[in-house]
């Protein structure tokens, strides 16, 4: 059955089957793939990914090389016939990848941040690099915001955060807590991570990073330096907090949230961000295509887990009701299971985004392998509040029948569709990637 789902995703967002043993061409010269970009994603999990489909192609004595230069690694792969086979991984930060594609001096570019306006228009001339094909979620993640683990703080807002980012909150005692003066850790300027921080914390606040901060290009080399520092807070991939301590997060009007792997899933937790894949459509080399079909399948999700993020295997999950649900989402709670995936929507539409469109795939298979297709799923959407709640209340509603109108194709039969409008709000309404954050729809089977 996943088999069946992986092949039917593959034809929806335009990738080919994953190549088996011997399928894919090998150059007499150098590399069959070049990845630049994200240090979150080329650190560990993209040397993994592509172990794994060197594997799949049956190669063997699979290793690691490491040259001289810091975050860059070749992944060695042997032929029965005694060929090498070569992937080069250079992590030097996402915007990297997209100049690197501009350049011609990579195959796919790895990012912790989806694709920038102007790198997009400057990468035209490779096709749409937003169409579902080159658009690749490949994980979700959560930025953690980490101190030491003896400080005794334990829940941030992010109007806070970019206070204390923007070095306007000096000392921990104006936090209500201990220690003087803050010092503040930071990813470097090329890295999706630090460009994250900044979409999600700081500029939607007017807000610019101190130049105090302590920058890193290293993902594990900042997290040491916080949890070695009593006065440290940095931000961080979820993968990497390591020997930290993690704290709550508030968004607005959100509850608080701890980088807690269900929440992130959904990705409702206020920080949590996708990691992505960009394979330029025109003159794609096929094994970055192989790549990204292995990344998205079951044995990709297994090692995207294994590896410390998020993967995007849809589970089912109990939610406990509590008093700040609106009563009929407290008897949904108390019935039903909330499936671990949020559909959402292109900026300013009822049109399911790139991610959402893999999803549908995964939420079908998961129906089928558990016998829910009949009568047992409720949709419920939710709105931004903006200013007219009556509105909100429609469009959360249209949202959901945006998903169902898509599953119904596939022969699911629903129980209910609901909308609560702009309640249960998981980020602040008063910013565009807030309002998005909360047009989601969530799925739900008895």
């Amino acid at each position: 059955m996943m088999l069946r789902v992986l092949l039917l995703l593959m034809l929806c967002v335009g990738l080919p089957p994953a190549a088996s043993a011997g399928d894919l061409p090998i150059p007499e010269h150098g590399p069959v793939l070049r990845i630049q970009g994200s240090n979150t994603i080329g650190a560990a999990l993209g040397p993994a990914l592509v172990e794994g489909l060197l594997s799949e192609q049956g190669l063997r004595r699979i290793h690691r090389e490491t040259p001289d230069t810091a975050n860059e690694l070749r992944i060695v792969g042997e032929t029965v016939q005694g060929r090498r086979v070569v992937v080069e991984v250079t992590a030097h930060g996402s915007a990297t990848g997209f100049s690197a594609l501009k350049a011609a001096s990579a195959d796919l570019a790895a990012s912790s941040r989806p694709i920038k306006d102007g790198e997009l228009a400057s990468l035209q001339s490779l096709g749409d690099l937003k169409s579902p094909s080159a658009e690749q979620v490949i994980a979700i993640d959560g930025l953690a915001i980490i101190l030491h683990p003896d400080n005794p703080l334990n829940q941030l807002d992010t109007v806070q955060l970019a206070r204390i980012f923007s070095g306007e909150v000096k000392t921990w005692e104006d936090l209500g807590g201990r220690g003087g003066p803050i010092h503040l850790y930071a990813r470097d300027d090329q890295s999706g991570t630090y460009d994250t921080f900044k979409e999600l914390v700081l500029s939607g606040r007017g807000k610019t990073l101190s130049n105090a901060a302590k920058r890193f290009e290293s993902s594990e080399q900042l997290s040491d330096a916080v949890s070695a520092d009593p006065q440290g807070i940095g931000f961080i991939g979820l993968p990497y907090v390591r020997q930290a301590k993690a704290v709550a997060i508030v968004d607005g009007q959100s509850q608080a949230m701890l980088p807690l792997n269900s929440l992130i899933a959904t990705e409702d937790y206020p920080l949590s961000r996708r990691l992505f894949f960009y394979l330029p459509p025109k003159g794609k080399n096929p094994w970055a295509n192989a790549l990204a079909a292995f990344a998205q399948s079951s044995k990709g999700q297994t090692i995207v887990a294994a590896n410390g993020f998020i993967a995007q295997t849809v589970q089912a999950m109990a939610v406990t009701p509590n008093a700040l649900m609106p009563e009929g989402y407290q008897a949904l709670s108390r019935h039903a299971q909330r499936l671990s995936v949020n559909f959402r929507f292109e900026e300013g539409s009822a049109t399911l985004d790139n991610k959402a469109r893999q999803d549908l795939w995964r939420v079908l298979d998961y129906m089928k392998q558990h016998d829910k297709t009949t009568g047992q799923v409720t949709l419920v959407g939710f709105g931004d509040a903006k200013s007219d709640p009556a509105r909100a209340d429609l469009l959360s509603k249209l949202r959901a029948m945006a998903v169902r109108r898509e599953l119904v194709k596939s022969g699911v039969v629903f129980r209910e569709i609901r909308g609560f409008g702009a309640q249960m709000p998981v980020a602040a309404n008063s910013a565009d990637e807030g309002r998005i954050r909360n047009r989601r729809v969530e799925v739900w089977v008895y």
